[in-house]
């Protein structure tokens, strides 16, 4: 045999049909004349051509694998027809499936989703609220119902493709005649041509309004929170159906309370005689105002919880909890009474000249050093 097809391709002589085909789609994308002129390089695409001419063929492979070469009459040429102006994208359609019939695509397409910013205070991401919200977006034309066409009339079919939606070109090549498929440039693919457009929407079939729609806002939602609205969202074009509409939740920052989750934490400044002795302050949580109880001795940064007076859970049962810090004020400027009471204080509790009293910091570079060290020590 003048030439061996197999290692042309470079298969085992057991190949399946399929690694054929692979084998000879991977060296044609690199060897096309489209892809690389060479001279050279055209004359081994002839040669990959004509392997898997042979190859693919279960008459002509048998043949060949009984010691004939079908191509010895006809010379080391290609295939009737084949040549560089051969375009490689048909040669791809012939093998995978570019020449199927895929038929008239639907004027309806899905719609578009969209996106509102949602403003609320923390009041109403806690506990939930309702809002009713203005939107601009495409809805279906009442004059046309979606279809495009003026009240009366109805989309002709294409006289180029005859409603298929696809042309199809015949082109002999190495395979013989190789039949593809193309969209209809005339219709775009649809199969049919609105030639009286509606006048309201143009042909879309969908046309832009404010609509207003009342939402739900469920408790325990947060800064940048969204809330999906299925088919709320833009009527898509040629009557299809709707997106969906998205509303991103935006915390208005409060005057007293941070959130952190769902809990909220606040700061409340005593005076230092009423750290000392204790007393009763009076919150303002989101459930309205509630008694405190600052206990005796009680210290600067100290927190006090109140359990279950914070944001309510998303989608859960129960709230988080309220925190509430001290700040202990230390006062600035005393008279002269208020500064013998304290030094009368001082020297009864012999704190006129105190030693002062020192702690390892509890959050300092070093120390979170030393953590980390001997987390991996462990």
């Amino acid at each position: 045999m003048a030439n061996d097809y197999y290692a042309t391709l470079g298969v085992r002589r057991d190949a399946s049909a399929d690694e054929i085909k692979k084998a000879y789609r991977r060296l044609a994308r690199e060897l096309h004349p489209d892809v690389n002129p060479d001279p050279e390089t055209q004359e081994r695409f002839k040669e990959i051509t004509q392997a898997y001419e042979v190859l693919s063929d279960p008459r002509k492979r048998e043949m060949f694998d009984l010691g004939a070469d079908p191509f010895a009459s006809a010379g080391a040429g290609g295939g009737a027809g084949f040549g560089a102006g051969f375009p490689f994208s048909d040669i791809m359609d012939a093998f995978f499936g570019g020449g199927g019939t895929r038929g008239p695509r639907s004027r309806a397409r899905r719609g578009r989703n969209a996106t509102l910013r949602v403003e609320l205070d923390l009041s109403e991401t806690a506990f939930g609220t309702t809002r009713e919200l203005t939107v601009d977006t495409a809805i279906v034309c009442a004059s046309c119902t979606g279809t495009g066409t003026a009240p009366g009339t109805s989309p002709d079919t294409c006289d180029m493709c005859h409603g298929r939606g696809e042309v199809q070109q015949v082109t002999r090549s190495f395979l013989g005649q190789v039949m593809t498929s193309r969209p209809c440039p005339q219709c775009g693919g649809f199969g049919s041509v609105i030639r009286n457009p509606c006048p309201e929407c143009s042909g879309d079939g969908r046309v832009r309004t404010r609509r207003t729609i009342k939402v739900r806002i469920p408790a325990g939602v947060e800064n940048g929170t969204h809330i999906q609205l299925a088919g709320e969202g833009e009527v898509g074009a040629g009557g299809g159906p709707p997106g969906d509409l998205f509303l991103e939740i935006v915390e208005r920052p409060h005057e007293i309370f941070e959130r952190e989750g769902d809990d909220l934490h606040c700061t409340v400044q005593i005076p230092m005689t009423a750290a000392a002795l204790g007393t009763k302050v009076v919150i303002e949580t989101l459930d309205g105002p509630e008694d405190v109880d600052i206990k005796p001795g009680t210290q600067s940064g100290q927190v006090i919880p109140m359990y279950g007076r914070g944001v309510k859970h998303l989608n859960e049962n129960g709230r988080g909890d309220l925190m509430i810090h001290v700040n202990v004020e230390t006062p600035i400027r005393l008279d002269e009474e208020q500064e013998e009471l304290l030094r009368r204080l001082s020297k009864l509790r012999g704190e006129e000249r105190p030693p002062g009293k020192f702690a390892p910091g509890q959050s300092g570079f070093f120390s979170r050093l030393r953590d980390v060290f001997n987390s991996h020590d462990r």
